[in-house]
């Protein structure tokens, strides 16, 4: 499960034991509530990042410098959500109790609570930050309390109060507004003013970061499963992304929401390489 994989994201094919960074699968949309096909998001975004170089001229590195094991994807029961959650959860703690930095690609949202729930046991004072275009902070959805619509809530019942800061939302029902304005989390609507504040806030202290591809503008970024009108352009995220990865001290991250079958044109999948790419190079490995 956690060794590594031929057909890997360019430029991570270290062996687990020599990587600092093991980056993994899960590949689940199982409370998908508008457009599935997240789950065929990680391996889109191998097969295609050979289409990029693995050097960045942003920030003058290089991922054939790094040590990034690509350990492939989990196998996940589709219609058990309990069972896949255990298993990224699984997945998650292994990567941390070894000392290496765990870095998830979905899937949907979803699958972020089980690597928090992970690293929190780890780092009792971790706090999130979160890129996104959803609030995700939905007591249920459809009656259902494990959904991607209800991710941060779910984090919120882990951490608590001031604990989560969430970038860029541009999309939730009144409540979801509320809850957060009541002081349970930061946000910040349509961009990511703050994020220097924040970052300052939170120097030290253990972040899992989660980026939500759909915080992109859906011109940039169509192939997702719940799109979003008026998000940021793909500079705008690469710098945040890279400004949170290098100045904060990440423990665990991940990308989320890339879904292949809507991304007819291959832009979306191409972005989220280059995100992946710019998150990997970024990061501080200090966990």
């Amino acid at each position: 499960m956690l060794n590594s994989v031929s057909n890997c994201f360019i430029g991570c094919d270290k062996t687990f034991d020599q990587a600092d960074i093991v980056l993994f699968g899960a590949p689940f949309d199982g409370t998908t509530s508008y457009r599935p096909g997240a789950r065929f998001g990680p391996q889109a975004i191998r097969n295609e990042s050979w289409g990029i170089e693995s050097y960045s001229p942003v920030q003058d590195k290089d991922l054939l410098d790094l040590r990034v094991c690509d350990s492939g994807d989990l196998d996940l029961p589709f219609g058990d959500v309990p069972a896949a959650l255990a298993a990224i959860e699984t997945a998650t703690e292994t990567i941390l109790h070894q000392g290496k930095l765990p870095v998830l690609l979905g899937g949907e949202h979803l699958v972020t609570l089980a690597a928090i729930q992970a690293a929190a046991r780890r780092y009792p004072d971790l706090h999130i930050i979160h890129f996104d275009a959803h609030a995700d902070l939905r007591q249920e959805y459809l009656g259902v309390t494990l959904s991607h619509a209800c991710v941060l809530r779910r984090c919120w019942e882990l951490l608590g109060d001031g604990r989560i800061f969430q970038f860029a939302i541009r999309s939730g029902d009144r409540e979801e507004f509320r809850f957060a304005q009541a002081g349970h989390t930061w946000i910040r609507t349509q961009d990511f003013q703050g994020l220097d504040m924040v970052l300052q806030r939170l120097k030290g202290l253990p972040v899992y970061f989660t980026c939500d591809l759909d915080v992109l503008d859906p011109s940039v970024f169509p192939g997702t499963g719940t799109p979003e009108a008026g998000g940021v352009c793909f500079q705008q995220l690469a710098g945040a992304i890279c400004q949170v990865a290098a100045q904060a001290r990440i423990v665990a991250a991940d990308l989320t929401e890339l879904s292949p079958p809507y991304d007819s044109g291959g832009i979306s999948v191409m972005a989220a390489c280059k995100a992946l790419r710019e998150l990997l190079l970024a990061l501080n490995i200090n966990p």
